[in-house]
C-alpha cells in the first residue's frame, strides 16, 4: 500500500500555516505565555497520525499542535483555547501545553516525558475496553533521560502493550546539545527493553508513514510496542522568541541587548575568579556558534521537501495551498471576531 501524498501534503501544510498564524498572534500579544511550535516536525506528526483509527489515543508533549491538527480536531475551539477563552477546547485553562480532547482520546502535558506513562495508560485501557486500538506517545530525545520514560518502556514491553513510542530527535535539549548530556545510542537503549525499534528520517513523510504503518499494525495485532526514532529539525529553536535564534536572525538588534549584560557580569570585581567567568562567557559564545553552524538547523524542510516532489502538478499544488490558506484565514477571523 502506498501513501496518499496529496493528503499528507495538505495535512502538513495545514499544520504549518496554522502554527505560523499562532506565531503571528503570539508576536501581537494575543496569545500569552511560552509558545512551543512543532514547525519542522510536521512529517513526523502527519506520517504517524495518518494510520490512526477511531478509538486510537494520542499522548502528546508540549508541541502537540501538529498531531492535533492531523487528527482532525476542530481548529476554531483549538485556537480559542490558545487565546484563553472559556469556549476553548479546554475551557481556556489548558493553554497550548495542556490540551485535551475526550472525543479524540488526546491528552498533552508540558511535563517532559509525561507522554510515555500517559500512552501506557491509554494502551492498557485500549486492550481492556477497545481491543485492536493503539496509543501513540510523542516526545523529544531529551525526555529519554527521564525515569518515567524508562519505566513506561519497561512496562510496555513486559505487558506487551499496543503502543508506538515516537521519539523526535532534533539533537538539541532546549539549548544544550543532546550528545553532551545523553550517553550511548537511543535505539540501543530502547532495544535493551526488548522493544521493536525503527529509525527514520523525520523530514521525509513517506519514510515516516512507512515506518509508523508497520509499527501500528504490529501493535494492533498484539505484537507489542515499537520505539520509532525520527530525526528532524526545528528552525524556531526551543520556543518562540528563543534568544539565541533571535540574536542570530537579528544581530543588529540583539547583540548589544544580549551580550553587554554578560560582559558586565563577567568583569565585575566580586564573585568567581576572572578566569572562571571568562570560561563561562566562552561557553555561551561557543553555544551560539554551534547553533549558527549546526547542519541540523539547515536540514530539509519537510513541507517543502514533499512540495518539490509534487510540483510536477503545479496547478493542483497551488489549489491545495490556496484552500489551506483560506481555511486558516477563516479560522483566525472567526476566532478573533467572536
Amino acid at each position: 500500500m502506498e501513501p496518499n501524498l496529496w493528503s499528507l501534503y495538505r495535512q502538513m501544510l495545514l499544520s504549518r500555516r496554522f502554527e505560523e498564524a499562532l506565531s503571528e498572534l503570539w508576536e501581537q500579544g494575543k496569545i500569552s505565555g511560552e509558545m512551543h511550535l512543532g514547525i519542522g516536525e510536521e512529517a513526523i506528526a502527519v506520517g504517524v497520525v495518518a494510520h490512526l483509527h477511531e478509538g486510537d489515543a494520542l499522548a502528546l508533549d508540549h508541541r502537540g499542535t501538529s498531531p492535533i491538527v492531523a487528527r482532525g480536531v476542530d481548529l476554531t475551539p483549538l485556537l480559542w483555547e490558545l487565546l484563553g477563552r472559556e469556549d476553548g477546547l479546554c475551557g481556556g485553562k489548558g493553554g497550548h501545553m495542556h490540551l485535551f480532547s475526550r472525543e479524540h482520546f488526546i491528552a498533552c502535558s508540558g511535563i517532559v516525558g509525561a507522554a510515555c506513562p500517559m500512552a501506557a495508560g491509554f494502551a492498557l485501557a485500549n486492550r481492556q475496553l477497545r481491543p485492536g486500538c493503539v496509543s501513540v506517545a510523542f516526545f523529544g530525545e531529551g525526555a529519554m533521560n527521564q525515569g518515567m520514560v524508562m519505566e513506561s518502556l519497561n512496562l510496555a514491553a513486559i505487558w506487551k502493550l499496543p503502543i508506538l513510542f515516537v521519539c523526535k530527535n532534533n539533537q538539541w535539549a532546549i539549548n544544550t546539545q543532546s550528545s553532551t548530556v545523553t550517553a550511548g545510542s537511543l535505539c540501543e537503549r530502547a532495544k535493551s527493553f526488548a522493544l521493536h525499534v525503527k529509525e527514520t528520517d523525520g523530514t521525509d513523510v513517506e519514510a515516516v508513514w512507512q515506518a509508523a504503518g508497520d509499527a501500528v499494525e504490529r501493535a494492533r495485532i498484539g505484537d507489542g510496542p515499537t520505539f520509532l526514532l525520527a530525526h528532524c529539525t526545528r528552525p524556531e529553536g526551543h520556543m518562540l522568541g528563543d534568544p539565541i535564534v533571535r540574536l542570530l536572525r537579528h544581530p543588529a538588534e540583539g547583540v548589544r541587548a544580549r551580550t553587554m549584560p554578560m560582559i558586565r557580569a563577567a568583569t565585575r570585581p566580586k564573585g568567581a575568579s576572572l578566569g572562571e567567568r571568562m570560561g563561562s562567557l566562552g561557553m555561551v559564545m561557543s553555544l551560539i556558534r554551534q547553533i549558527a553552524i549546526d547542519p541540523n538547523r539547515r536540514a530539509h524542510d519537510p513541507v517543502e521537501r514533499l512540495r518539490r516532489k509534487l510540483k510536477s502538478d503545479g496547478t493542483r499544488v497551488e489549489q491545495v495551498e490556496r484552500e489551506v490558506a483560506e481555511e486558516v484565514e477563516r479560522v483566525v477571523s472567526t476566532a478573533l471576531a467572536s
